[in-house]
């Protein structure tokens, strides 16, 4: 079986689910059960201080950090958070990904998040996508998306609001080259 963790799904203009039209979906897990996958480009109308405040009252949130926009991970599980970060030892409850990318849903890291105790770069996510066993693979047969290989760069260091068309371009292709409707040749 090929897997798709540690790739981006990039929605087709075609998408027409609210929820994932022109998102960009990174993939934690896929295997034969399924796939999981956090959306990297949809906020969720809250910063990092807002939620880091929520959870714990006391913590002090460094002013460079506490606009960092929280994002809607995806429908499944809204009021679970998810945060994906930069390894960073120290951090049992995370799960490597790759030797640069790790994730986790322990509360331990928040507070940490918003002072430079934490990892160098992170995302937080509220709620996951999720697909059945074989539906991610349809999905991709019937052109519902786009896929490439994530990096660092395009999930941390990119404007949330150009993610989108920079995983497009990541492609070698630019965004006016994607029709709106999907087939096959």
């Amino acid at each position: 079986m090929n897997t798709f963790q540690n790739y981006l799904l990039i929605a087709m203009p075609s998408m027409d689910d609210p929820y994932f039209s022109r998102s960009v979906t990174y993939i934690c897990e896929h295997n034969e059960d399924g796939a999981m996958g956090l959306v990297i480009n949809q906020p969720v109308g809250m910063s990092l201080k807002e939620l880091i405040n929520q959870t714990d009252e006391d913590a002090v949130v460094d002013e460079n950090k506490a606009d960092n926009i929280v994002l809607a991970g995806g429908p499944v599980n809204q009021d679970r958070g998810f945060i994906l970060h930069t390894t960073q030892p120290g951090w049992t409850a995370s799960l490597a990904l790759t030797s640069d990318i790790m994730v986790t849903t322990s509360k331990d890291i928040l507070s940490s998040l918003g002072n430079d105790q934490g990892p160098d770069k992170s995302l937080v996510a509220l709620g996951y996508a999720g697909w059945s066993a074989g539906q991610l693979e349809e999905e991709i047969r019937s052109n519902s998306w786009l896929m490439v290989e994530a990096d660092t760069e395009l999930l941390f260091d990119t404007p949330i609001h150009k993610k989108w068309e920079a995983a497009v371009h990541k492609l070698g292709i630019d965004t006016w080259q994607i029709g709106p409707d999907v087939g096959h040749a």
